[in-house]
């Protein structure tokens, strides 16, 4: 048989690659004796392409059955002005160890050239591991899936003083803070989630009485990704006050929170509110890697840091 054909996903082809999605991450799983990720239907992971295609338009690569027409293969990924990251990449069962991930990969250099690609990686998938630092990443931070039953009534912690929601306005500031604390910058995402045209998001950040931002917060409620995250924080504690503001935010629900391993205090506060590790991840970065000042928080939607 033919070799898969390498291509840009075309319009109309998204609920494929959704259902590609679903089927092939739950499959992972399943055959490793985990519960399934997606605790959805496979149409929920529309989120990806309507996300991804929001934010980065033309960006998600696919490989292509030359026979069948079957989509086999799919990685999305970022382009940033600082970096370019690598979202989630899915192989049908059917076509695994056939190099497509290799290729899709290979693609992705081609297109950041000199910029640094970035991504975070399950630390139990020795394969996808292997792949990536094979293709010259480097492991640099681990990260506790904590996750988090929020009562319906919430844990009743009242917001630190400072905390309050985003505006349009902070996107400036949340962008220098993100640059100078884990060395990216990304002000389209964060935008992005103020606006919330998809109605999903939700934005706090904490501010000083002279009007700085010393946090900022994301979070993503959607029927295919529940999770706190993306930020970033001057302190510990100023991630921990944004993180119980998005948990209040959250009652009812089950988010997931990607804590460096080595925040102590937030994960022990985490931890007495009844968290618990779902999962380990590891941020990997291929080139200039700068070591995050204070805290920063990464997420799986959108993968674009």
């Amino acid at each position: 048989m033919a070799d898969p054909v390498l291509r840009v996903m075309r319009p109309g082809e998204e609920p494929e690659v959704a259902a590609l999605i679903h089927f092939s991450t739950n499959a992972w799983y399943v055959k490793n004796g985990r519960p399934p990720v997606f605790q959805c239907r496979p149409e929920d992971c529309l989120l990806f392409t309507d996300v991804y295609g929001d934010l980065d338009p033309g960006c998600c690569l696919v490989m292509e059955e030359a026979e069948t027409g079957r989509i086999v293969g799919s990685c999305f990924h970022h382009p940033r002005s600082t970096h370019h990251s690598v979202g989630i990449v899915n192989v049908h069962p059917d076509c695994s160890g056939q190099g497509l991930a290799g290729r899709m990969m290979a693609r992705v250099f081609e297109l950041a050239g000199d910029l640094p690609v970035r991504l975070v990686s399950s630390a139990m998938n020795l394969d996808s591991f292997s792949l990536y630092t094979r293709s010259g990443f480097v492991p640099r931070q681990i990260f506790q899936d904590l996750l988090v039953r929020v009562p319906q009534a919430g844990f009743g912690t009242r917001p630190s003083p400072g905390v309050r929601p985003a505006v349009l306005s902070d996107v400036p500031q949340i962008a220098a803070l993100e640059r100078r604390l884990g060395g990216i910058e990304r002000a389209g995402d964060w935008e992005y989630f103020i606006r919330n045209i998809r109605g999903i998001w939700r934005v706090f950040v904490l501010e000083k009485a002279d009007g700085s931002l010393t946090g900022a917060l994301a979070s993503v409620d959607a029927a295919a990704s529940c999770l706190v995250g993306p930020g970033a924080g001057e302190t510990g504690e100023i991630m921990l006050a944004l993180i119980l503001a998005q948990l209040e935010a959250l009652s009812g629900k089950t988010p997931v929170i990607l804590v460096p391993v080595d925040a102590t205090d937030v994960v022990q506060s985490l931890y007495r509110l009844g968290a618990r590790n779902c999962e380990l991840h590891v941020a990997q970065v291929r080139g200039l890697w700068q070591s995050p000042q204070g805290l920063v928080i990464p997420t799986f939607m959108p993968e674009s840091g």
